[in-house]
């Protein structure tokens, strides 16, 4: 039971940074798991579900801010929900995709924490159709691959390419992890009989992690310290990905 306790209040921490900023906490749950020798066919979709009530609740409350624009979510989960779908099927390596990704992910926390301004302070501009569709479908393809909902990987494209605000971008990224965890779970539909029988303690402890990260996401954080957030966020998925 200890262990139980000490799993659920580290999940709730994960939940409380990560919705801070619009994520769901996939990769915080997997590596909380991963500690503590979870097997392996249940982690998948624990933390998909896990995934699901948080990005659930996030997006309700950073819609609900008006922190949210729907026009530049459509295409981006237009794209990625059949290619998370499809590349959850897939079976790649470890030693291939997970240092890439980190890599990746690295530089992006990189940028966020530099101190000069980016775009995202700035007027921002729409993408092409085009563009939103094919980024979408890119970044469902690495979800489905990493067993994540995406949102690592989209939030730091739109703000460096300045298509949305800081604020805006979180309450859209939230909307595209809940999207792209539900197409990721129906994709796994085999292993949803794993699920642990204690996840309802863990459902607890991430919804009131997500209760208090939303608020102060929404309320508490100015825009260019709601980017250093996230480059907090990255720099825990980037490790993560690289040692685990």
């Amino acid at each position: 039971m200890t262990t139980l306790v000490l799993m659920a209040a580290l999940m709730g921490l994960g939940a409380m940074l990560y919705a801070s900023v619009g994520h769901a906490g996939a990769s915080a749950y997997l590596a909380i798991m991963a500690i503590f020798a979870v097997e392996p066919e249940v982690m998948r979709p624990t933390a998909l579900v896990l995934n699901i009530v948080v990005a659930s609740l996030a997006t309700y409350r950073f819609v609900r801010a008006g922190q949210f624009n729907g026009r530049l979510l459509i295409p981006f989960v237009v794209g990625a929900v059949p290619a998370a779908f499809l590349a959850g099927q897939l079976e790649l390596p470890t030693d291939l995709y997970r240092p890439v990704v980190a890599a990746v992910l690295l530089l992006a926390a990189i940028r966020l924490l530099w101190p000069r301004e980016i775009k995202a302070l700035r007027e921002p501009q729409s993408p092409r159709l085009w563009i939103a569709l094919l980024s979408g479908a890119a970044i469902g393809t690495l979800s489905g691959l990493t067993g994540t909902g995406g949102g690592i990987f989209l939030s730091p494209l739109i703000l460096f390419l300045g298509w949305e605000g800081a604020r805006k971008t979180s309450g859209v990224s939230a909307t595209f992890i809940l999207c792209v965890s539900i197409s990721g779970l129906l994709g796994n539909l085999s292993s949803v009989g794993r699920l642990p029988p204690e996840l309802p303690l863990f459902i607890g402890a991430v919804i009131l992690g997500a209760l208090v990260g939303t608020r102060v996401g929404i309320a508490r954080l100015e825009p260019r310290r709601l980017l250093q957030a996230l480059g907090v966020v990255l720099v825990i998925a980037s490790a993560k990905l690289a040692f685990s």
